[in-house]
């Protein structure tokens, strides 16, 4: 398949367009609010955060374009459109639930149901593409781990 650029640019400005959303959302908290928490041994430093998302969202940009490069041979392309759009969604709300609106256990619950879309979303692209699948996974560790992250900071405080 050829390249496409334009495509491939998209998709990822899309994917890091959602991450500076989630960044301004949590922005203000994180220098405030959060600092007061009682966090688990292993909640990992501060400065770790950035680059870890900016690196998930570029791969789950490319994994999105893999996909997009291929809509004309998806049976149920809008539907696999929504799914990755819901999961995108979900990502931001969670940013925005438990930073901004301060919501630990709205964002547990809201996590669990992110967890549950990123597996799907991946099966999805891996049986369109299987290198669109496997970016996946390390977006699914990280939100596997946010997701304990989340619990404990919920039990903790």
């Amino acid at each position: 398949m050829k390249f496409k650029p334009v495509a491939f640019i998209i998709s990822i400005a899309i994917t890091l367009g959602i991450g500076a959303l989630g960044a301004w959302a949590t922005a203000q908290s994180v220098k405030t609010w959060y600092t007061t928490l009682n966090k688990p041994s292993f909640n990992p430093p501060d400065s770790l955060f950035a680059p870890v998302w900016t690196t998930l969202y570029v791969l789950i940009g490319i994994a999105a374009y893999l996909v997009w490069i291929r809509r004309d041979k998806i049976v149920h392309f809008p539907r696999t459109v929504a799914i990755y759009l819901i999961q995108l969604i979900l990502n931001l709300a969670w940013s925005f639930i438990f930073f901004y609106l301060r919501e630990v256990g709205f964002a547990l619950a809201e996590i669990i149901l992110l967890l549950i879309f990123v597996v799907i979303n991946g099966l999805i692209f891996y049986k369109i593409n299987k290198w669109a699948g496997l970016i996946f996974i390390p977006y699914l560790i990280w939100v596997s781990f946010a997701t304990l992250l989340t619990y404990n900071i919920f039990i903790l405080n």
